[in-house]
């Protein structure tokens, strides 16, 4: 035990001898490897060395930033319960575009199911009155007789229904309500994002949706929209143009730009636009429209009409070659006639051009508000309203100024329309 501690027991010279050797090997290896600094390139921050140095610095950032006067990063100024409202609309709107998105294949189907099954009761119907010319008599013939009849008056009362509601212009008020109300939310939601939201956006944004509610009702009894009517209007989905509360939300847009866009030159282009708008896009839409109208009124009285005239004569089958021809041929044309009307979807195409003259209704009313309001503070941005009706009618700003340009040179000679998308 004496020899082990001996043997551990080294001399003190020699343990400070060997340290010091170990310094300053890593005191020659550290200044090989310190970086060179120009003076006056590194700054330390002076070290607290001392407990009375400490204590002062927090007893001094104790009585000058005390905790409660320490506030987080600055919060936007908007009013919350305006967001809240916004979000609320928002999550409204997108309940509608899934109501109509779900209703208006429902009513595409419609147009498709009743359209293939009428033809193939009114087809049967029609070959049961031919097989029933062909019998010998008795029991067989009664059987024929009754039921071709029975399928053509069956028929006849399906067409009088599909043809009153009209399910493909239904199912095209629903695509055209989907697609705006998805722009709705489109609007409120950048809103959100980009401005300031006030309780004046809610409401403004509470008219639009119920102006699209009641242009496009979901409902079929009561509130339906009249399928076959007595003259072609534009169909009409916005809020008034004059609202008060466009006028000041568009008063707050205006102040932040001296003069807000609009000059002399940007009005007259504007008017010349509204011009070709009504002479042109608007008027030839609607010329349109009337066309389909009354080709859909036509098919719509002639389907049900042969179907009758079907029954009648399938009914009197066996009393002369008269009530064959009619059963089997005026059968055969109400298939013909149905699938026009239906297959080819006179009532959408209807629907679509009374929309599109809606559309070029919507942007006349947005220029005219404008230009009507004298104060150019309280209008929309001017650069902003040129760029957004150029891209409404599909052209870039240099072909809405030379459309201008060559409407106000030639006037009524100028065939160009305004819009290049429809």
């Amino acid at each position: 035990m004496p020899s082990i501690l001996a043997s551990n027991a080294i001399p003190s010279p020699i343990i400070s001898s060997s340290s010091s050797r170990c310094r300053r090997k890593m005191t020659v290896r550290a200044t090989i490897n310190m970086p060179r600094f120009q003076n006056g390139s590194l700054s330390l921050p002076k070290l607290i060395t001392r407990p009375s140095e400490l204590r002062s610095v927090y007893e001094n950032a104790k009585t000058t930033t005390p905790l409660e006067k320490l506030s987080p990063a600055p919060i936007n100024s908007s009013n919350p319960i305006a967001i809240a409202k916004l979000y609320a609309i928002m999550e409204a709107v997108a309940d509608r575009v899934e109501m109509h998105k779900n209703i208006g294949e429902q009513r595409n189907n419609w147009n498709t199911l009743l359209l293939t099954s009428i033809n193939a009761i009114t087809l049967t119907a029609s070959v049961m009155t031919g097989v029933a010319a062909m019998g010998a008599g008795g029991a067989p013939l009664v059987a024929f007789k009754l039921s071709s009849t029975l399928l053509y008056l069956a028929a006849t009362g399906m067409l009088l229904a599909i043809n009153k509601i009209q399910p493909s212009q239904l199912a095209e008020e629903q695509r055209n309500a989907q697609r705006l109300f998805k722009k709705l939310y489109e609007e409120i939601h950048t809103t959100i994002r980009i401005g300031t939201p006030t309780s004046n956006d809610g409401e403004e944004a509470m008219e639009k949706v119920l102006a699209l509610d009641r242009a496009y009702p979901l409902a079929l009894l009561g509130v339906m929209l009249e399928k076959f009517p007595k003259t072609v209007e534009p169909a009409v989905w916005w809020a008034s143009q004059q609202s008060p509360l466009r006028n000041r939300k568009a008063e707050v847009l205006g102040a932040r730009n001296n003069g807000n866009g609009w000059n002399g030159e940007l009005e007259g282009e504007m008017r010349e636009i509204v011009t070709i708008l009504n002479r042109k896009d608007k008027e030839d839409y609607l010329r349109l429209g009337k066309k389909a109208l009354e080709l859909n009124k036509i098919l719509a009285i002639s389907g049900p009409l042969l179907t009758g005239l079907a029954a009648f004569g399938s009914a009197f089958v066996g009393h002369g070659s008269w009530a064959v021809v009619l059963g089997v041929v005026a059968g055969a044309l109400s298939t013909v006639v149905n699938t026009i009307e239906h297959g080819g979807q006179v009532g959408m195409v209807f629907e679509m051009y009374r929309s599109n003259a809606g559309f070029f209704k919507l942007i006349q009313e947005s220029v005219e508000s404008n230009l009507k309001e004298r104060e150019v503070e309280r209008r929309e941005n001017g650069e902003l309203f040129e760029m957004k009706v150029a891209l409404e009618l599909g052209r870039s700003l240099s072909e809405l100024r030379d459309l201008a340009t060559s409407s106000a040179m030639k006037g009524e000679a100028n065939h160009e329309f305004a819009s290049k998308l429809f």
